[in-house]
């Protein structure tokens, strides 16, 4: 604005205006904090996390098939932690080097580790249990393929917060588009925390131990 112009006319707040600026504020901040603290506690993977933290808010029950085309669900994992991604076969690079991390991982607890991991497939329509059983032989041999309906798929997804989508492509060609968080959940199927695979094996390792 040049300097001589005049200025628009502002009319001067009410004594009604003055008293809600501070209440007004003070809850934007709060929102804020609120929303910020949610998102490290439970999708932020450099977070600590803790055995109990965002436990009501990720995972639950699941029925579904393993790459065997035994029924699984959430029950039978009680006892030991395990590790869940949801992704697909056809993935061309993100799904196979998450893979391979949580390979090194476990590999690095050793193979006594008593800890297991799912691979829940996001395409069910292509990925069979034979197809899943033939992908997953790739990697550490406690990585199991998950499949099943569409709509237990969906199911176990919401549970999870995890996104997908389909995207087309030329023809009858699509590919997935998927979140990639890695979950590490305890012995009671509660989440702990979003693990971060931008490190070392042993690091990630170091996270998974106590919990074991």
């Amino acid at each position: 604005m040049d300097a001589g112009a005049p200025r628009p006319y502002m009319p001067p707040m009410t004594p009604a205006q003055r008293r809600l600026i501070v209440p007004l504020a003070a809850l934007g901040l709060s929102l804020l904090l609120l929303v910020a603290t949610a998102w490290i506690t439970v999708f932020n993977p450099r977070s600590g996390g803790g055995d109990q933290r965002g436990a009501g808010a990720v995972g639950g029950p699941f029925m579904l098939v393993d790459h065997n085309g035994k029924a699984i669900s959430d029950s039978d994992l009680r006892g030991q932690p395990f590790i869940v991604f949801f992704g697909f076969t056809h993935c061309p690079d993100i799904c196979p080097a998450t893979l391979m991390e949580v390979s090194q991982a476990l590999e690095a607890l050793g193979p006594q580790a008593k800890i297991s991991a799912l691979f829940v497939t996001v395409d069910p329509e292509r990925d069979t249990a034979a197809i899943l059983k033939d992908y997953v032989s790739n990697f550490d041999s406690r990585i199991t393929g998950v499949t099943g309906s569409r709509d237990l798929i969906n199911a176990m997804a919401r549970a999870y917060r995890a996104y997908w989508r389909k995207v087309p492509g030329e023809g009858d060609n699509y590919t997935m588009d998927h979140s990639t968080v890695v979950y590490l959940m305890n012995k009671r199927g509660g989440f702990i925390n979003a693990l971060n695979m931008q490190r070392p094996a042993k690091e990630i390792a170091a996270e998974i131990r106590p919990h074991l």
